[in-house]
């Protein structure tokens, strides 16, 4: 039963005429329920934060009760890296209830996460990598109704933050929600805790929610999510100025496929080219749950046109380019996929996250690995209370070529890890790889990492 979800989305897939060799744009990330990115691009990692609706229970009626931030990486924008929950409250934050759409920035060495706490105010965590755990430093919000400048406004959001600092260094803050006059920007201090100064108001025909700012050839382009009258779609404004001066250009895309919904895009350069990540709910409707809080990631391009204006994206299936391909004679972690079936992950004991949950007929897939001139064996590290389990490394299909086969052996917990090790038959080039699990009833084991020698 637990394998219905991603059946049923290779189901749709296939129906539209998607070939398994080929690995979706939506779904990035299929095996959690994520929603509301915000990106940031680091040492050649494009890193997305997200609602967690992983904690939203599975029904049209119980709202919106994210507590958690989890962030996935990627370096290749095919391969993501589950890196599981790097912010939660109150945990992390004794003064907020909900954490909802976070805004990731770096500077001066440090990592800065602003987040609402539903729609009552907007906070700050730091950290000193990309993974946190990220903290809160203030204690109290960042923002709130009581913030200069915030008020006078008319059933104010006070959330969706996003973070940007310009070329000469100064940071801003936009954020705000439901109804045209309710954007709002405050500048940074240096520090990025605390503000200079009261907030702006700025004017956006339809705006909803979802504020996002980028900057290319001089022009602030200040996006965000139109309201349910102009269909939600991802509308966007330009300024020769970050806080003022700004006109409508039209739209950086339209109401997502199998959305039907609230919208939210992040919007990010890498290898000189600009991409936005957003949701829809295609994994939840394909597979006939109750999809208004079940939302999944998604990635496509879009480019600016030479008079200022942004070519509306077009949404796809596979329309993202993979960067470079996989190393798998360096350390992979299990976690780091392009699609799967029937595949959860945890908290590992060893660092990090791991592989758990494994039953017979459940399988990774890595897109698009270059084995040189050829691999011999497989390395895997595994945990395990019980010997019996498998992993075929196979490529290309889920039952394509079958390079070789490891068989788990005991390692007498499924938290007590050990490298185990396979022959591999020798083959050249680049393939997609499927490590595809066998064994007999239940959880078999869990997996942490693999590579090739």
């Amino acid at each position: 039963m637990k394998n219905r979800i991603h059946f049923l989305v290779l189901l749709f897939l296939a129906l539209i005429g998607f070939t398994p060799k080929a690995s979706a744009d939506y779904p990035i990330v299929s095996h959690r329920f994520l929603a509301d990115p915000g990106a940031m691009v680091s040492n050649g990692r494009v890193y997305l934060y997200c609602s967690n609706d992983d904690e939203n229970p599975g029904d049209d009626r119980s709202g919106y009760q994210m507590k958690s931030i989890v962030c996935v990486s990627s370096s290749d924008l095919k391969n993501w890296t589950d890196h599981g929950i790097v912010f939660e409250v109150p945990k992390n934050c004794s003064w907020a209830a909900r954490s909802w759409a976070p805004s990731p920035i770096e500077r001066d060495g440090k990592f800065f996460l602003y987040f609402g706490n539903g729609g009552n105010g907007i906070g700050v965590a730091t950290a000193n990598n990309p993974l946190g755990p990220f903290v809160d430093p203030l204690g109290k919000p960042l923002v709130e109704n009581s913030t200069p400048g915030v008020q006078p406004a008319r059933n104010m959001w006070l959330f969706d933050p996003m973070t940007f600092i310009d070329d000469d260094g100064q940071a801003y803050m936009y954020f705000g929600g439901n109804g045209d006059d309710n954007v709002r920007v405050i500048k940074l201090n240096r520090d990025m805790i605390s503000v200079d100064g009261p907030a702006i108001k700025l004017s956006a025909q339809n705006f909803f929610e979802a504020s996002w700012m980028h900057k290319e050839n001089g022009i602030y382009y200040f996006s965000y999510s139109a309201n349910p009258r102009a269909q939600m779609r991802i509308d966007y404004m330009k300024s020769n100025s970050p806080t003022s001066g700004f006109t409508y250009g039209g739209a950086v895309s339209n109401q997502p496929p199998l959305n039907d919904n609230n919208n939210h895009q992040a919007i990010f350069k890498m290898n000189n080219q600009w991409y936005q990540a957003y949701h829809n709910r295609v994994v939840a409707k394909t597979a006939k749950i109750a999809p208004v809080y079940k939302r999944n990631l998604c990635l496509d391009m879009f480019k600016h046109n030479p008079d200022g204006t942004i070519e509306t994206m077009k949404n796809t299936v596979d329309g993202v380019a993979q960067l470079s391909n996989l190393n798998p004679f360096e350390r992979v972690e299990a976690e780091t996929m392009n699609a799967q079936s029937g595949i959860y992950t945890e908290i590992c004991s060893a660092g990090g996250m791991n592989v758990c949950k494994i039953e017979n007929g459940d399988w990774i897939k890595v897109r698009g690995v270059d084995f040189g001139k050829g691999a011999k064996k497989f390395e895997a590290s595994v945990a395990s209370v019980a010997s019996g389990g498998k992993i075929e490394v196979r490529i290309d299909e889920p039952n394509g070529k079958l390079l070789g086969t490891l068989k788990v052996k005991s390692t007498g917990g499924l938290q007590n890890w050990a490298a185990q090790t396979s022959k591999l038959k020798s083959t050249n080039g680049v393939h997609d790889v499927y490590l595809v699990f066998k064994g007999g009833e239940g959880s078999l084991f869990n997996f942490d990492w693999w590579k090739m020698n």
